[in-house]
């Protein structure tokens, strides 16, 4: 897949560090309840943290308890889609349309009127009042 951002894995490593590489590049996942913005309710967008590109709406944010920040929506045509089957799961993994970054999973078991819950690492975005 090409992106509008490509870098080499060195230049990411080197401008995001281990622990944002290792989830954002690898994808890799933060133990739960250990993100900075999990209880992050104020207003505001969610941008990717590889390349700043925005992702969600601080309106679409919601408490879901489940230890990661999550959301029932994300802005249209910013977040790619892919299956995935690692770890005896079926899930959907999303992936930051922009640079091709790792986010987190999103389910279909949200509280809200999408029924969608994006599950989304701390450490893969940056929040922007």
């Amino acid at each position: 897949m090409s992106y509008k951002v490509e870098k080499s894995e060195d230049q990411w490593r080197e401008e995001l560090g281990l622990e944002r590489y290792r989830i954002l590049r690898q994808k890799g996942t933060e133990f739960p309840h250990s993100g900075k913005y999990n209880l992050t309710f104020d207003k505001g967008t969610y941008v990717c943290g590889a390349c700043g590109e925005p992702l969600f709406e601080s309106d679409s944010k919601f408490n879901s308890s489940c230890g990661w920040p999550s959301f029932d929506d994300a802005i249209p045509g910013k977040i790619e889609y892919v299956k995935d089957t690692t770890h005896g799961m079926v899930r959907t993994e999303i992936l930051c349309a922009n640079c091709g970054s790792h986010l987190g999973h999103v389910f279909d078991d949200g509280p809200t009127e999408t029924g969608q819950r994006y599950c989304v690492n701390s450490a893969s975005v940056d929040f922007k009042e």
